[in-house]
């Protein structure tokens, strides 16, 4: 066994639960926890195979946050797409859109299918 490179007390154990949540979905993963402190580790391996399912379902890789600025056009607020986001997602222009509002700062747009 090897020794805690964190808290140098407790030994790495083998563990096939460790779980890691990329934007609300979950993975279980194999790796390594400490016997004392409980700080895990997650070999490249199993890193690199939840990367790959997470890009597979479309929330890896992508921008986190892009700034832009509302606009008013008569009696309403305007918000552009920003094209590189419209040809990633094969927009054109006609498509209904959900809007939720999620908590006090946030808006959630969804493509509507």
């Amino acid at each position: 066994m090897k020794e805690c490179p964190i808290c140098k007390k407790g030994n790495l154990v083998e563990v096939n639960d460790i779980v890691s949540e990329v934007e609300g979905h979950f993975f279980i993963q194999k790796g390594k926890r400490c016997s004392s402190c409980g700080e895990e580790f997650i070999d490249e391996k199993e890193g690199q195979r939840m990367i790959e399912v997470a890009r597979k379902l479309g929330i890896w890789g992508q921008p986190l946050k892009l700034h832009r600025k509302l606009s008013r056009s008569a009696r309403a607020t305007v918000l552009r797409i920003p094209t590189d986001i419209e040809k990633n997602m094969n927009l054109k222009g006609d498509e209904e859109v959900l809007i939720s509002k999620l908590g006090k700062n946030k808006l959630l747009i969804e493509i509507a299918n």
